[in-house]
Parts: structure tokens; sequence; C-alpha cells
């Protein structure tokens, strides 16, 4: 099945080598709160809005772009694990692939809802923060697990 809508197989290597090693180093730098001052530039900012400080709109800022750096590098290589064709993609694969995702729209918003209910202040932003990256999460691990037991069950039919 030709699905116009995927990357090319190859493209899930790279996403799995941008990915890991992405998030591994983006949690250990926000949990260590590590910034080297080699990432400390002057971005161009829509709008900035600093603690106790003033607000920007349209301009420069000095920021530490590392977090940034692993924000994006996530994003990227998530979207190319999770949307890159199969060497087999067919139209099981496919219904399968619009399950997952269906099902991960709906686990992060069921999570996002909980949040809205019992998290709150700068713990509500932590949850934000991370609900950027939750649904292309939720629909890898369970895109792949459909994946898997799709395999398993076709090595006990033979």
């Amino acid at each position: 099945m030709n699905v116009k809508y995927l990357f090319p197989t190859r493209f899930k290597m790279w996403g799995w080598i941008i990915l890991i090693p992405s998030a591994i180093l983006g949690f250990a730098d926000l949990f260590a709160e590590w910034q080297p001052a080699f990432f400390d530039w002057t971005v161009p900012a829509l709008y900035n809005n600093e603690i106790l400080g003033e607000t920007t709109y349209f301009g420069m800022v000095d920021n530490n772009v590392l977090n940034e750096i692993f924000g994006i590098l996530i994003i990227v290589g998530g979207v190319l694990v999770a949307f890159s064709r199969l060497k087999n993609e067919d139209e099981f694969i496919t219904k399968i692939r619009l399950e997952s995702l269906v099902w991960a729209t709906y686990v992060n918003y069921i999570v996002l809802l909980l949040a809205f209910i019992f998290v709150y202040d700068m713990g509500f932003l932590w949850v934000m923060i991370f609900n950027m990256f939750t649904i292309l999460l939720f629909f890898i691990i369970r895109f792949n697990w459909q994946l898997q037991k799709l395999k398993l069950n076709a090595r006990h039919e033979e």
C-alpha cells in the first residue's frame, strides 16, 4: 500500500538515532539543570516575559538554547519514528496506526484533564511541558506494542 503521508522506511532508523539520545540527554539536562555557557545565545523572540523582568515583543533576547535544541530533536526524532512507513505497510498496519493515534490522543487528553483537576501552579507548568511530547510517546509505544502482538499471533498460527 502506498501511503503518501508517511516518510520512507529508512527515516525510522534515523528517528531512533535522534530520539533516544536526545530524550536521555534532555531529561538529564532538565533534572541536573546543566546549561553550559556555550549555548547562551542572543535569539529572536516573538514574545518573552521574564519573571520580575521586562516583556519583549518581536525582539532579541539572551537565552540558553540547550532546552530548545533538545525539544526540537525529540519532536523531530519522534515524528520520524512514528510516521515512517514500514517495509510491509498494508491496510491492516494502516488500521493499527490509526487506532494507535486515536488511542494516544485519548490518553494524552485524559492525562491533561487529570492535570487540570489535580495539579496546580508550577507542577501544572511541568505537566504542560511534558504533555507536548506525550502524544508522540504514547503513539510510538502503542503502535509498536500492537505490532509485536501481531507478530506473536502470526508465529503462533504457524
